[in-house]
């Protein structure tokens, strides 16, 4: 299988021969309303995600927890890798392989990475994320 996939906000694109992935389109992320620049990682849960997202977005209800992330169920499980991480703001994981955390503090736990938001900083993602529960939409463009 051959995937490059690259920082969303450069607007370039992957390429998935094996799996009928529109080659033109990037993975994205929108918070509410608000569409994020996210460097997504090269592995197969981004891979999953892809093809989750590749006819239709996935809306998923995110809930803050511990007063540092939003987690919120993919509804089904996809693969992961899960090691021991420490967490920053920004981050985006994969818990229990089929719950999304988006970090707006800092966390210690077994997660697989997924990406990292790169356009906010500490206090953007304290005011878009800390504040109330969100929806996030995963989509390509």
């Amino acid at each position: 299988m051959l995937l490059v996939l690259v920082s969303c906000s450069k607007q370039e694109s992957f390429v998935d021969e094996n799996k009928g992935v529109d080659m033109e389109k990037v993975l994205k992320l929108k918070i509410d309303d608000e569409i994020v620049d996210v460097e997504w990682l090269d592995n197969e849960s981004v891979d999953s995600i892809i093809e989750l997202v590749n006819n239709e977005p996935l809306f998923i209800n995110m809930s803050m927890y511990g007063g540092f992330e939003q987690v919120g169920s993919i509804g089904k499980s996809i693969t992961r890798n899960d090691k021991q991480t420490s967490t920053s703001a920004g981050d985006i994981v994969l818990y229990s392989g089929n719950q999304i955390v988006i970090f707006y503090g800092s966390n210690s736990w077994a997660y697989t990475k997924l990406g990292k938001i790169i356009n906010k900083d500490l206090e953007e993602l304290k005011k878009l994320l800390g504040e109330n529960d969100v929806v996030i939409e995963l989509y390509l463009e």
